[in-house]
């Protein structure tokens, strides 16, 4: 679907602050290869704080880096479902190859753009990973969208259940409560990990962190596991099965195998990464919201299956 130029601009943290700029670019931004950020670079689709910029230049924190963008963008799954919709708000089942916003080249190709076409302002409330599925809900109107931020922002106040299929046989349930930070043995600098104990010499980027999990299923290679997160922090459920030794099948990132993220970045992904992979995305699935209406004061509950594209997996656990 094409699109007019646009200019996209990402501000450089000190997370990923002393990175060359093509290597910069392709961690930010996977769609792209670091071959073909560098094309960019040279033609002059990148700019740097404003000004054309080489490959090699080292990023530093606090500077913009901006991306002129013209031409197609790249596919995503626009098969969502409304599962529900109110005065208050709109459910909304977000398949899992679509970005909730717009974001690098993806405009058109969101949820957000259709919805805000149809229904004129939307304002999406929860965010899902671009490869995780499940319900998202999304309101019409600024003030409704106020109220339900705050609902969501709020701990105890709002359950949220996810289907995860993860590499192992977990059995049991478990009360996953301690710390997110950094992964400072990782070569990706977003990376996370999940941990019971504070790193005192960590001050940027821990955060605390509870999941309940329980496992419903297993066969002999893999398990269908329950995660009930109770705060809502970036890369929660993935970091956390990761670190527990349970990450989720197609997790590029939280795999058995972080270089196969990397592979992607470069575009050097294999045939052997996808086998390692089993699935083309993450196997996470947000299949239960329940509430009570900030509006209406009314009981919320609604879930919903998991999709075809994880469910040759989740029966295979569910001896089907």
């Amino acid at each position: 679907m094409g699109i007019a130029e646009r200019k996209i601009s990402s501000r450089v943290d000190a997370a990923t602050a002393g990175l060359r700029l093509d290597l910069w670019l392709s961690r930010r931004f996977t769609y792209n290869s670091r071959n073909e950020w560098q094309q960019h670079i040279s033609d002059g689709s990148i700019l740097l704080n404003g000004r054309k910029s080489r490959s090699s230049r080292i990023v530093q924190d606090g500077e913009t880096v901006s991306f002129i963008f013209k031409g197609e963008e790249p596919e995503a799954d626009l098969n969502y479902k409304i599962e529900y919709e109110s005065d208050s708000f709109i459910l909304i089942n977000k398949p899992g190859n679509l970005s909730c916003h717009p974001a690098g080249h993806f405009y058109k190709n969101t949820l957000w753009y259709p919805l805000s076409e149809k229904y004129g302002s939307i304002y999406i409330i929860n965010r899902l990973d671009r490869e995780t599925s499940g319900l998202v809900l999304a309101c019409r109107d600024s003030k409704c969208a106020a109220l339900f931020a705050n609902l969501f922002s709020r701990e105890n106040s709002i359950t949220k259940k996810y289907i995860a299929i993860v590499h192992g046989r977990f059995e049991g349930t478990l009360s996953a409560k301690g710390f997110l930070m950094p992964d400072r043995r990782s070569a990706v600098r977003k990376k996370r990990i999940f941990t019971e104990k504070n790193d005192d010499n960590l001050n940027d980027g821990v955060e605390t962190a509870e999941t309940f999990f329980s496992g419903k299923c297993s066969s002999r290679d893999y398990s269908v596991v329950e995660a009930v997160p109770a705060t809502g922090r970036f890369h929660q459920i993935r970091a956390t099965l990761y670190s527990l030794g349970y990450p989720l099948v197609g997790d590029k990132l939280y795999g058995p195998d972080e270089n196969i993220y990397i592979r992607l970045s470069e575009g050097k992904l294999t045939t052997e990464d996808m086998k390692k992979l089993i699935l083309p995305r993450q196997a996470l699935h947000a299949f239960h919201l329940s509430f009570k209406d900030p509006i209406t004061k009314k009981d919320f509950v609604h879930e919903i299956p998991p999709p075809s594209d994880i469910s040759p997996l989740y029966n295979l656990c569910n001896g089907v």
